[in-house]
């Protein structure tokens, strides 16, 4: 029997880690091919490929982002092929299956839950003697009725054999994320998420654990995503996988989802003294600082200890953070989402991910859903069209937010630029990003695209038409951030050059002479004049960069040369370098 697991990811950078315990588990006694596909690639060529490797059974893996994507192919393949058997798992038909089996008469059977063992025995059965009634954890058709086996017992972890260990992962693990657990199941009761379903945690043993990362690392993996929903539930553990991969790293970058405010001072300090920096990664689901909506969704979180964690972790400078949050929680308004967000970016992550509350199939949220006037979505993702204190308008303006976010902050465009509007310029972070949010929107750019001077242009349209005082000081901040984002002298600019040909050519000659009046760091360099020319770019700033990157002062009326050199070698970062115009005047 010719067995395909197959689903279709997000983005071809991700992978599968389901469909890889699928066919570790059930390997040995069945010819097993894992093929994956997006949810961009076009449904015929996705049937096309199935069709050619010809399978009696296919079993797609389901998740909100791709169960509609998924029944398209489905419907497809078993019109070409009604005898073929298609089997589905994951956490999107895991709950209301009843109604998946209804939706799509294509489908023969639901994988319900935690799939090795279920799916094994499934394809056992299907080349036996078919006695579906003893397959728990298995939804099926017996002639006009849809039958629910009764769920079955969790599995003892490290009795599923490792999924990293296959051969034709590896030329592709460099370029690919590679996702990875070490525990399954969540402590916490949070109700609009699936985790909190399954009672208790889970662990696999911590050998095997330690065996398949350096497995992975030796293969080349670049980048490693830890999918336990709270890794540092268990200290001891946490503790011991940050110390085995501090010391084994070798480049590969870890990603962890987080609890913030359990972290414990002493593994912050550990992790402030020894972690290299770049190496680790934390993603803090927040979601709300609103004590009352955090009680209606059981979400048990002390914020002043969470605070605590960023804070310490941002300090070290050693790790990213990613921060969460979710528009649209039970009796949060647009007002009380304003002050979350702003406490949030407060904090100063490296990015802020701004979510939609979504009505997850299983989860309280959706249970609840009349009680507090949600609308939401028929079809996946179920994403809400409002509620009783949260309209579709107010939604609206915070997906705008949402929008400009992303380009202008997480993007890190002009990290300069935003800060010094946010501080000096605007109420407040949420107030920045939902007035230039609007200005996008009536000014139709949300229907084109953009490169990425549209963004330094688009921004100073909008500071302009809204008055904005300083401007010079706002535009030297947007031509730093605007060479930083280049690895090469860019070639063109969005600005007339405040310098002329001449007087450039004055300014490098003098920096050839005397490379030591800009800095030490400067002379070091050794840059010729013709490399001057070739990989250094000079404009006039209105005021001392220097004092201002140090202390946040802003002293206008000094000008400073800024310089910028761009390496030959694209690896390394673009360096810049001021000079008091004052005192160069005098040479």
């Amino acid at each position: 029997m010719k067995v395909v697991l197959s689903t279709l990811n997000a983005k071809f950078i991700h992978t599968s880690l389901a469909l890889r315990y699928l066919k570790s588990f059930c390997g040995d006694d069945f010819d097993i091919d894992i093929t994956e596909y997006t949810i961009k690639d076009p449904a015929m060529n996705i049937v096309s490929d199935l069709f050619l490797k010809q399978p009696d059974v296919i079993g797609f893996s389901c998740y909100i982002w791709n169960i509609e994507e998924t029944i398209t192919v489905i419907n497809m393949l078993k019109k070409i092929n009604p005898q073929l058997i298609i089997v589905l798992g994951g956490p999107e038909v895991s709950y209301d299956t009843e109604y998946w089996m209804k939706r799509i008469p294509e489908v023969d059977y639901i994988v319900v839950g935690e799939g090795e063992e279920t799916f094994h025995h499934l394809l056992k059965e299907l080349s036996g003697d078919r006695a579906l009634y003893s397959v728990f954890g298995t939804a099926y058709r017996k002639e006009d009725r849809v039958i629910i086996n009764p769920p079955r017992p969790k599995l003892k972890l490290d009795d599923i054999p490792s999924p990293h260990r296959f051969p034709e992962d590896i030329p592709s693990l460099a370029n690919r994320v590679v996702y990875f657990e070490t525990s399954r199941g969540c402590p916490f009761s949070c109700q609009f998420c699936l985790s909190s379903i399954e009672v208790g945690v889970r662990y696999f043993d911590m050998e095997r654990t330690k065996s398949d990362l350096l497995y992975l690392i030796d293969s080349g993996a670049k980048l490693i995503k830890f999918v336990d929903r709270t890794f540092n539930i268990k200290r001891d553990y946490a503790m011991e996988i940050f110390e085995f991969l501090i010391q084994n790293h070798r480049g590969c970058v870890f990603q962890f989802e987080i609890t913030a405010d359990i972290m414990r001072p002493e593994v912050l300090d550990y992790l402030a003294a020894e972690a290299p920096p770049g190496v680790f990664r934390f993603e803090i689901g927040v979601q709300s600082t609103n004590d009352e909506t955090n009680n209606l969704v059981k979400r048990r979180q002390n914020f002043s200890k969470l605070t605590r964690t960023v804070t310490m972790v941002k300090e070290s400078g050693k790790i990213d953070q990613h921060l969460d949050l979710i528009a649209g929680l039970p009796e949060e308004d647009y007002n009380s989402f304003r002050k979350t967000f702003n406490d949030v970016f407060e904090l100063g992550p490296e990015e802020l991910q701004l979510g939609f509350l979504k009505m997850l199939r299983g989860t309280g949220m959706r249970e609840d859903a009349v009680k507090y006037g949600y609308k939401y979505m028929d079809h996946a993702p179920y994403e809400i069209l409002g509620n009783d204190i949260l309209p579709f308008s107010d939604l609206v303006r915070i997906k705008r937010v949402e929008d400009v976010l992303e380009k202008y902050w997480n993007a890190h465009r002009l990290d300069h630029t935003v800060s010094y509007l946010i501080r000096e310029e605007f109420p407040s972070a949420f107030d920045f990003f939902q007035q230039f949010g609007d200005y996008w929107e009536t000014r139709g750019w949300q229907k084109i695209g953009h490169q990425l001077e549209d963004l330094f242009t688009r921004l100073r349209s909008f500071l302009i038409d809204r008055g904005t005082q300083r401007l010079d000081i706002i535009e030297g901040l947007m031509k730093l951030d605007y060479f930083l984002n280049h690895k090469y002298k860019p070639r063109k600019i969005w600005w007339e050059f405040t310098l002329d040909k001449a007087r450039q050519s004055e300014y490098f000659r003098m920096l050839t002479e005397s490379p030591g009046a800009v800095s030490e760091a400067f002379a070091e360099l050794k840059i010729s004049e013709k490399d001057l020319h070739k990989h250094v770019m000079l404009e006039v700033l209105p005021f001392e960069l220097d004092r201002y990157l140090e202390s946040g002062e802003m002293i206008s009326g000094a000008e400073q040369l800024l310089i910028v050199y761009f390496p030959p070698d694209a690896a390394s970062r673009a360096k810049h370098f001021t000079l008091d115009l004052a005192a160069a005047a005098t040479r």
